[in-house]
């Protein structure tokens, strides 16, 4: 079973702004998941242009989403979406793995 990350319309086009701004087409979105932050863990998002041998890689109408593959099973079934609201903008992750989440919204506990 493959797992799947899903991307709004809204990150999907931040996305490909950041990576016509870095110049660089090759550039993929890497969402990764590491120890740490309020909740027990935190979602780290970057622009990559290299494939790891362990990544997952989908893609969402032209922006290739990479997730390795320890940080996978805390992100399947999990979107991304960019947020513009009066506290400013950020992405945002919709996690159903996630049982909290700090106010901040970037970390996270199972």
């Amino acid at each position: 079973m493959t797992a799947q990350v899903g991307l709004t319309q809204s990150a999907n086009e931040q996305v490909k702004k950041l990576i016509a701004q870095e110049g660089n087409p090759d550039l993929k979105l890497r969402i990764m998941i590491t120890s740490g932050g309020c909740s027990g863990f935190s979602y780290n998002f970057s622009l990559d242009d290299q494939v790891k041998a362990d990544d997952q890689v989908f893609n969402f109408d032209d922006v290739d989403v990479l997730v390795d593959e320890a940080s996978l099973p805390f992100v399947e079934g999990a979107q991304l979406d960019y947020v513009t609201d009066l506290m400013g903008s950020s992405f945002q992750m919709t996690n159903p793995n996630a049982t909290s989440e700090c106010g901040c919204g970037s970390s996270f506990s199972v």
